[in-house]
């Protein structure tokens, strides 16, 4: 339990907005193919900002905590505010993560993207911030993975 900080555990000991919105506006889902880790991130949008967000993932703690704090992040934002939070960002509010866990704020960032194309994809709406952006990319199958906790 050493390499997490206080904040780290906290949200993955009581994580925020935990569950499934009923009816959203946007899902989205995003799992590493090297960890097996899962995320999917449930937004409600009103008038391009995000007013409710919800998570479920399968991942260790440092997933879990990423999802908790992203959606946290996102809640009361625009639209384009959320699309310009980075996986640097969620780990700067968690507080750091350890080296070999960076992939799960990775799996945040692409779990909001994710969801906001969704929406955007189902209200023929069209965001500078997904230019680019393709929902079934895969992480780097490279990228390094600590499968213990």
């Amino acid at each position: 339990m050493g390499m997490y900080n206080d904040k780290v555990m906290d949200h993955f000991m009581n994580p925020h907005n935990i569950g499934e919105l009923e009816n959203p506006d946007g899902i989205g889902i995003y799992g590493s193919p090297v960890c097996g880790d899962m995320m999917q991130i449930s937004i409600r949008v009103q008038d391009d900002i995000i007013t409710d967000a919800k998570f479920k993932t399968f991942g260790c703690g440092s997933a879990i905590a990423s999802s908790s704090v992203a959606t946290d992040m996102i809640i009361g934002k625009t639209i384009d505010q959320a699309l310009a939070i980075t996986n640097k960002q969620i780990i700067a509010e968690l507080g750091g993560l350890p080296a070999v866990k960076i992939h799960c704020s990775v799996l945040a960032d692409h779990a909001i993207k994710a969801a906001i194309y969704d929406f955007a994809q189902k209200n023929g709406k069209v965001y500078a911030g997904l230019e680019g952006f393709d929902p079934n990319e895969n992480e780097d199958e490279d990228d390094t993975c600590d499968t213990e906790g």
